[in-house]
This record gives C-alpha cells, structure tokens and sequence, in this order.
C-alpha cells in the first residue's frame, strides 16, 4: 500500500488560487492520514501484529512509505481505542489476545446490545422493520459454505442497523469500536460453526421487534451473542493457530473490514 503525503505540488497550485481554496491541502493531508489510520488498524484488528509484539515504527513506516510523524499519530490514536499499548522501554506494544479481556468485551457488547434494541423497538418505523425483515431473509439464502468473512459482514450490517434503529449515535459508534475489538475472534467462531444459527437468531429478533415485544428482546440478544469464558477460550485457542501458521492457514488479510449495511441490496 502506498501513501503519498508529499503536498509540493498543492502548495504550487495555490499560488494561483484565491485565498478561500486554502484548505485544500490541509483536506488532502487529512485525507492521507485517514487513509494511513485505517491501513493500521485494519493490520491491527487482524493480529498482523503478533500478540504482544514490539511495533517496529522504522519498518512499518517504509513498508507503507510514510514518514515516522504521521504514523505516531495513527499508532497514538490505536492505542487510545485499545489496540495497541506502550512502554518505556519498548515503545508500542500489539494487544494481547486474552481470554478474560475478550469475554469481558463480550459481556459489554451483550449490555450495550440489549439497549440498543430496546430503542431500537420503540423507535423504528414499520417500514424500517420491513427492510430489515427483508435483509434476513436473503442473508438466510447465503450458502453454508460462504466464506467466514462474508457471513460476519452480514452479521455486523444486521447488528448496526438496529443500532442506527435506536437514534442514538452513541450506540453506533460504542458498537462500531467493540465490533472491532472482536473482529477477529468472531471470524474463528463464525469458521467453528456459529454460521448455522446466526440468520435464524436474526430472525426470531426482528419477529419481537414487528411485534414490539421489548420484554423478550434483551434475552433473545443474549442467547444471540452471549458467551461463556470456556468457550471464548477455545476460540482464542485456534486464533493462536491461524496468526502463527499464515502460511499454511487461510490468510488473515480475508478479513476486511464490514462495508455490507442492512438497507442495500446483497
């Protein structure tokens, strides 16, 4: 992946610009630096980094051909979102990939969700339900075999429309950072067979949602995306396997980040 942060050429243009065109190079800069924080967290949320690896900032930073100073930004802001932490004496450390940590990442999203469609119920319209009544339902015609990757995105679009459902921005955006805390977990779990239930659970939700049955939506949330300790354990167990054998294994770089949304056409 290439970057180009240079801004000569820019800054010759506007010699010949009104002064209003000014914020042109500042919106390219910005739009460079998006670009480079989202090349790093997606490496980040697919353990390119090896659990508790050093960062190395030199190689990183000519592998993506961008200077030092705007990948400290991007590695600053990563580890403010958890992704990465630092040391004295090390400098930026990846993420551990811990049991306990996740189960409790789990047990936050399991609270924020059953929120989430608690408003969801009492603030979407009917035609809404209906669009997303009809996403479930082609999403339950994917084929068993479908790739892990393309069954989560499914499942992450189907989580963040009720989550714009609630009206609440909060909620999104709460959701959207846990999402991609436990992305990569969640891609083992939808490989080790979470992909036979997941459009039926959808389903019997958005059915208490036409109905407006708020009583029964936190525990039918729960019993969709609840897990227990020992199981997450397990999961992690084989996520270890798949980071240290790349080579052997399905790469970790068919794990995207989700661009499916619940109200467009599969």
């Amino acid at each position: 992946m290439h970057f180009n942060t240079d801004d000569d050429v820019a800054r010759k243009r506007l010699g010949t610009m009104h002064t209003s065109n000014a914020i042109r190079p500042a919106a390219r800069t910005q739009a460079a630096q998006a670009e480079l924080y989202g090349a790093v967290k997606a490496m980040a949320v697919r353990f390119e980094f090896k659990p508790g690896e050093r960062i190395n900032e030199v190689e990183l930073a000519r592998r993506l051909n961008v200077s030092r100073t705007p990948l400290r930004e991007v590695l600053n802001q990563l580890m403010v979102e958890g992704f990465l932490t630092r040391s004295v004496n090390r400098g930026f450390i990846a993420r551990l990939l811990d049991a306990k940590q996740i189960h409790s990442l789990y047990e936050y999203r399991a609270v924020l969700e059953a929120g989430i469609v608690r408003a969801a119920c009492e603030r979407a319209t009917d035609e809404e339900l209906a669009s997303l009544r009809a996403f479930v339902e082609r999403s339950r015609d994917e084929p068993e075999d479908s790739e892990a990757t393309r069954l989560l995105d499914l499942d992450e679009a189907f989580h963040l429309t009720l989550a714009r459902y609630s009206r609440n921005e909060e909620f999104v955006r709460a959701l959207e950072s846990v999402n991609a805390r436990i992305h990569f977990v969640r891609w083992i779990d939808m490989q080790q067979g979470r992909r036979g239930h997941t459009q039926g659970e959808h389903l019997r939700i958005v059915e208490a949602l036409e109905r407006r049955d708020i009583d029964a939506l936190p525990g039918l949330i729960n019993a969709h995306i609840g897990r227990r300790l020992d199981q997450i354990t397990d999961v992690i167990r084989t996520g270890f396997s798949t980071i240290y054998m790349r080579d052997q294994a399905e790469p970790a770089a068919a794990v995207p980040a989700n661009t499916i949304s619940a109200g467009e056409k599969q």
